[in-house]
This record gives C-alpha cells, sequence and structure tokens, in this order.
C-alpha cells in the first residue's frame, strides 16, 4: 500500500511571521478531550511559542500541505539538564503538544513529526526523549509504544481544583510565609535531591517573571529557620529542618493549609479559575492531597526513549523502568 500522504507533506521549522495564525487554527480544531468530565489544554494566549519560550535549546515544528500550504500538524520540543536520584546528570529531550488536524490523524503524520523532533533533539545532544499523555488516550499511547517505540517512564495523578469551592480557612496554629528567591532557591535544591528525576536549572524556573512566589508552611510554636536571612551554608538549611520532627506526622495539615493558601492566592489573580498539581504515585505528597468535593484528578503516563547508544547503563536501568518520586516542572504544562 502507497502512502501517498508523506509526499504531500513537508515537515518544517515554525515561522513565526507566517504561521501564528494557522497554527493557532490548528490547535482550536485539535483539541483533546471535549467528550470527558475534565480534560487539559493548554492556552497559548495567542502565542504558540508560550510554553518553550523560556528554554534556550528549543523547537517547533509544522506539517504543511505542500499544494495548499495548509499546516495539519504541530510539535514542540525543548532539552533539559536533569538529576537523577542517583546523582547521575543528563540532557533529556522533551515532546511537548503535538496536534495533528483531525482529517489528517492516522495517516502518519503525528509519526512524522515526532521522527522530526527526535532528530533535532540527536543533533543537539538529547540522550533521551520525554513525552506524556493522558491514561485514556488511547491513541496516543499506542502512538508512542507501538510506532515509536517509548515505554512507560511513570504514573501520575494531575489535581484540579476550582478556586471558589473550597473554604480558606487556614488553622491558627499554622503560619505561611514567603521566602525570598536565593532561599527558595537552596530549599529546592536540597529536596530535589531526593527526586527520581528533576531539573537543574531551578534558579531559572524561580526567577522567571511568571513565577509568582514561594511559600512554606509550618507550626509557629515550633518555628523555622529565619526566612527572610540569607541561609550561606546548605548544611546549616538542613539541620534547621530535620529539628522539626513532627513535620512529617502532620504533614497532612499542612499540606491542607496550603491547599487553602494557594486558593486564596487565586482569588486575588485576574481571571483565575483553577489551580493544579501534578505528583507521581510515589510521591509522599500524594497521600495528602485535601480530597475535597470539587476536585477533579486526571491520571497522567509519562514515556521515554532512549536517543543516543553512548549512555551510562545505570541512569538506562533507572529510566527504563518505572519511577514514582519526580519533579513536575511547571514549564511543561
Amino acid at each position: 500500500m502507497v502512502d501517498r500522504t508523506r509526499s504531500k507533506i513537508l515537515i518544517r521549522e515554525y515561522n513565526e511571521d507566517k504561521d501564528v495564525k494557522m497554527v493557532r487554527k490548528l490547535e482550536r480544531n485539535s483539541e483533546i478531550g471535549a467528550k470527558k468530565v475534565v480534560s487539559i489544554f493548554t492556552n497559548m494566549m495567542g502565542d504558540p511559542l508560550s510554553r518553550i519560550r523560556f528554554f534556550p535549546l528549543r523547537v517547533m515544528l509544522v506539517a504543511e500541505l505542500l499544494e495548499s500550504k495548509e499546516l495539519v500538524g504541530v510539535v514542540r520540543g525543548v532539552i533539559k539538564n536533569v538529576g537523577t536520584l542517583s546523582g547521575s546528570l543528563l540532557k533529556m529531550g522533551y515532546i511537548l503538544g503535538l496536534r495533528v488536524s483531525p482529517s489528517y490523524r492516522r495517516k502518519g503524520v503525528a509519526l512524522r513529526l515526532i521522527a522530526a523532533v527526535e532528530e533535532w533533539m540527536v543533533r543537539n545532544g538529547a540522550e533521551y526523549a520525554f513525552l506524556a499523555t493522558e491514561k485514556d488516550n488511547d491513541a496516543s499511547k499506542n502512538l508512542f509504544t507501538i510506532k515509536c517505540n517509548y515505554v512507560n517512564l511513570s504514573s501520575l495523578v494531575i489535581f484540579v481544583q476550582p478556586i471558589s469551592s473550597i473554604t480558606k480557612h487556614i488553622s491558627r496554629d499554622i503560619k505561611i510565609e514567603k521566602v525570598d528567591i536565593d532561599l527558595a532557591i537552596s530549599l529546592y535544591r536540597r529536596t530535589l535531591k531526593t527526586k527520581d528525576l528533576y531539573p537543574l536549572d531551578m534558579d531559572v524556573i524561580l526567577k522567571e517573571k511568571l513565577s509568582v512566589g514561594t511559600w512554606v508552611s509550618y507550626y509557629k510554636r515550633e518555628g523555622w529557620l529565619n526566612l527572610r536571612s540569607k541561609v550561606d551554608n546548605e548544611e546549616d538549611l538542613i539541620s534547621s529542618e530535620t529539628s522539626n520532627s513532627s513535620w512529617g506526622e502532620n504533614l497532612g495539615e499542612l499540606m491542607e493549609s496550603m491547599w487553602r493558601f494557594t486558593s486564596r492566592v487565586g482569588e486575588g489573580m485576574r481571571d483565575c479559575k483553577v489551580f493544579i498539581t501534578e505528583l507521581g504515585f510515589g510521591d509522599p505528597l500524594a497521600n495528602h492531597v485535601p480530597q475535597t468535593d470539587s476536585i477533579s484528578c486526571i491520571d497522567d503516563l509519562w514515556y521515554t526513549k532512549r536517543l543516543s547508544t553512548h549512555v551510562d547503563e545505570n541512569i538506562d536501568e533507572i529510566l527504563m523502568r518505572q519511577v514514582g518520586n519526580v519533579f513536575v516542572d511547571p514549564r511543561d504544562f
């Protein structure tokens, strides 16, 4: 059987000057999950590059019909430096925002887009590729696993909480305090080392203008380190934090306080309707998310694929099995 579609389509880089209107139209027509109760579709706010602008190494590819010049597919790719629980470092390519026009699905367009973005990743030194899809998206799962040879890396849950439906009361025994960026970076760099996978550029994430801030929740009777003072030594930070042994025992109440506080912050932001968090199945916090009547849960699956033949066998063993305690990069939404 001859694939006539292949010869009629060109895969090329996105041209911001001439493609923006067609990509907007394509993505509106390709929204997934319309028939489900809850689904997440990223609103690009008129900027198709918005999901990847904050990455130094990025690309956006489109599938163009040679005759009509219509765009029938799009995909984005970035490369990040990632750390692992074992202390290994690697370059990982992330595939984001794969969309194909409904009339051109199951014609090999998505397959060609993925192959093209993988080639770009290899040229730029990526050792692995990574992508995600919702658990009930059978078409995407079959594409990634059967046709593209990806393997399941992790299972996660996306929690979606409407802002207006949760009580904002916080216990008087708990204090929530904002920390400055330098201290937030120190906190994250220490805690992320307990994750199976995490980005190495938390300083870039936290300093980005779209970051609202970092807060900590703690019991007033126990106190915490002076959040407004600079931490000069990471060991001082660790000793100050671990002295509060009851944190783990009361994690649920502290988690609930942050949940309600986040709702307060959202209420103060224009047009904010929900707040979202995503946690791996092995993350200890997943058991302490407040189970309100209005919360919705979306099962998410992460997949990975080795791109380079020159990789550390120990890293390969980590990524070729399921990992559960991961840090979800907010730029991936």
